[in-house]
């Protein structure tokens, strides 16, 4: 069973930039896909960015494009997600999940979550 460690999170200000990372271990290449969601309280969780492990081929939400970059090791055991010129609307939990060949903003066709990092935009 795939376990997944989310890290990076923190309390930044505003136009500050962090860093999260998603580690996987107990993994299989049967799960080709790491994805990032984040939630924030009263709002529904929303899908980011995905990334293919072994290929690299990544998807980006509307609200990602342009302004988060996911990215992975050489290993592709850890998937990161670069969040640069954040602002108080990013803040909210960081999940990451994987999946066996779904890439996209569907919750429901990951598998497998880690616990999530918090980020936190303010003054």
């Amino acid at each position: 069973q795939v376990q997944l460690v989310e890290s990076g999170g923190g309390l930044v200000s505003p136009g500050g930039s962090l860093r999260l990372s998603c580690a996987a271990s107990g993994f299989s290449s049967d799960f080709d896909v790491i994805g990032w969601f984040r939630q924030a309280p009263g709002y529904e969780r929303e899908g980011l960015t995905c990334i293919y492990r072994s290929n690299g081929n990544t998807w980006y939400s509307n609200s990602a494009k342009g302004r988060f970059t996911i990215s992975r090791d050489d290993a592709r055991n850890t998937v990161y997600l670069q969040m640069n010129n954040l602002t108080p609307d990013n803040t909210a939990g960081y999940y990451c999940a994987t999946s066996r060949l779904y890439c996209g903003n569907l919750h429901q066709m990951y598998d497998y979550w880690g616990q999530g990092t918090q980020v936190t935009v303010s003054p």
